[in-house]
């Protein structure tokens, strides 16, 4: 299959979503279609925002990761814009994770992390 993948989520307040995921995490906004705004996401793929779609709340579920090496880099700059942060950046030996969590303006939780062992952490790397 040839082409490329968007996730969907719903969002209450457009503004407010992309000005955490443009401004604060600092993804491209590739497509605005008034109601829908895409964002291209590091590595491939994108992440779209939809007013008419519900936003979900199911526990933690779902939860947007995010891969990246700078993960304490994306932690300080987190605090610096009052992003609400659910915990500070720590090894998860489980999983061989650098990681923490925090939650966007429409309550979904996010993760900033970093594969530890270095066969996993190729799959992300370009």
């Amino acid at each position: 299959m040839q082409g490329g993948f968007i996730a969907f989520l719903g969002t209450k307040d457009l503004d407010a979503t992309h000005e955490f995921y443009s401004s604060v995490l600092g993804l491209d906004l590739v497509v605005d279609q008034n109601a829908c705004r895409i964002y291209k996401v590091p590595g491939g793929g994108f992440i779209g925002f939809c007013e008419h779609l519900e936003v979900c709340r199911a526990g933690r579920a779902p939860i947007l990761t995010f891969v990246t090496e700078e993960v304490d880099e994306v932690y300080e700059k987190f605090m610096q814009s009052g992003v609400k942060v659910t915990s500070e950046p720590k090894s998860n030996e489980k999983y061989g994770i650098y990681h923490f969590f925090a939650q966007d303006p429409q309550g979904y939780t996010v993760e900033i992390q970093y594969f530890e062992k270095a066969e996993d952490a190729q799959h992300f790397k370009r």
